[in-house]
């Protein structure tokens, strides 16, 4: 009943109520108050605004029908990829931003933009699309069809898979044309403690991946957190919101335990979210076909849920354009840590010798928690030819 009314009524369905605060799109602010507050906030333009901001956000769902994965008879990710398929999503718009800008929006003309039809190429259902669920698969150390992955090891599986491209192609041609950063506390990031950025890290980053003809480059930063042990600390659901107003905001990848969705948008202590789970045919996009359907790759169905409700285990992704982005990022992450009582998400230090006291070492330790293990990680599922019929609780708008 909820899938159908979702397709009837659609966005723009009647009985849906928000408030008038603001919404912030990855960095972008719908001000929704400052309108005439006597009438319906769905009913604004800024409200219109958002809701073409949402809908050219790139959309990854389960798919049947493509070829084996590997020696495997898997054909379909329906079941167990929703945590690749919303890390396809998050760096998906790192790429649109990189390529086309955050104020892209999608367009219902042909031909389309042959930047944004290349994107779509990137991450097809098959070994000959760089960023594949096939090439993720193979890239992981420890992941294999037919198994949910956690936040912390596809965070690690997109720093294998960019590592294994660096040589593949001449630089300026790389499919994914940036550094990638995965910021992380400890030696294996899984047992709490603020994550710590550390900007000679990033800088080396950056000289590798131009081959040492650059001091700098774009650079894709993903954050791994886990922020309580069965439930998300209360504490950090401001400082989650607070990452959305950063202009470098790429959301969140997160949701409830083995449900991963992407998380685009926030509102007060709500979030707004792009799901993975409706299953869809494979599309095969080649990168010359300016006339392709694309309508699959976009969603018209605002989906919401409450911050309070998420898993404690979630990563963060931020894309700094250069050098003077990053340094606006690294402000604004300390500012933020500065407001976090102890408890940030992540802290920005110069170098790795640099110090911290041991106060601010154990505060960060048990406000965030430990987890021996990923919530996501390594779960096995039913057979992944068979599609699911069991509705989430997830809060729909």
């Amino acid at each position: 009943m909820r899938r159908f009314q979702e397709r009837v009524l659609g966005i723009n369905r009647t009985g849906i109520s928000i408030s008038v605060s603001d919404i912030w799109l990855l960095g972008v602010c719908y001000s929704l108050s400052n309108e005439d507050s006597s009438s319906d906030p769905i009913q604004s333009h800024s409200f219109a605004a958002f809701v073409e901001d949402f809908e050219s956000r790139i959309l990854m769902t389960y798919r049947k029908g493509f070829a084996a994965i590997g020696e495997t008879k898997y054909t379909s990710d329906v079941n167990w990829g929703c945590m690749l398929r919303s890390s396809q999503m998050l760096v998906a718009q790192a790429l649109i931003i990189h390529r086309l800008g955050r104020n892209w929006r999608k367009s219902l003309e042909k031909p389309l933009n042959k930047d944004y039809i290349e994107i779509l190429h990137y991450f097809g259902d098959s070994e000959a699309s760089a960023f594949s669920v096939h090439n993720l698969l193979q890239a992981g150390k420890h992941l294999s069809p037919g198994s949910w992955v956690g936040p912390y090891a596809m965070c690690r599986t997109w720093e294998a898979l960019a590592q294994s491209k660096l040589g593949e192609t001449e630089l300026g041609n790389q499919s994914l044309p940036m550094a990638m950063y995965v910021v992380c506390g400890d030696e294996n990031g899984e047992r709490g403690g603020a994550p710590v950025l550390c900007i000679e890290d990033a800088s080396r980053l950056c000289r590798e991946y131009s081959r040492g003809q650059a001091d700098w480059t774009p650079i894709l930063l993903l954050v791994p957190l886990v922020l309580g042990l069965d439930k998300l600390n209360p504490r950090y659901i401001p400082l989650l919101v607070a990452t959305f107003t950063f202009p470098q905001s790429l959301g969140i990848l997160g949701g409830k335990p083995g449900v991963s969705t992407y998380i685009v948008a926030v509102q007060d202590d709500n979030a707004f979210y792009l799901d993975p789970h409706e299953v869809k045919q494979v599309v095969d996009i080649t990168q010359d076909n300016l006339e392709a359907d694309t309508s699959s790759y976009h969603c018209n169905i605002i989906r919401q849920i409450s911050l309070e409700l998420i898993d404690p285990s979630l990563a963060i992704g931020f894309y700094c354009r250069d050098k003077d982005d990053f340094d606006n990022f690294c402000s604004r992450a300390s500012d933020l840590a500065a407001q976090s009582k102890g408890a940030p998400l992540l802290t920005v230090m110069q170098s790795r010798n640099s110090t911290q006291t041991a106060d601010d070492y154990e505060a960060s330790c048990d406000t965030v928690g430990v987890h021996d293990h990923d919530p996501f990680d390594a779960v096995p599922t039913a057979d992944a030819d068979n599609i699911s019929t069991q509705e989430d609780e997830w809060q729909l708008l």
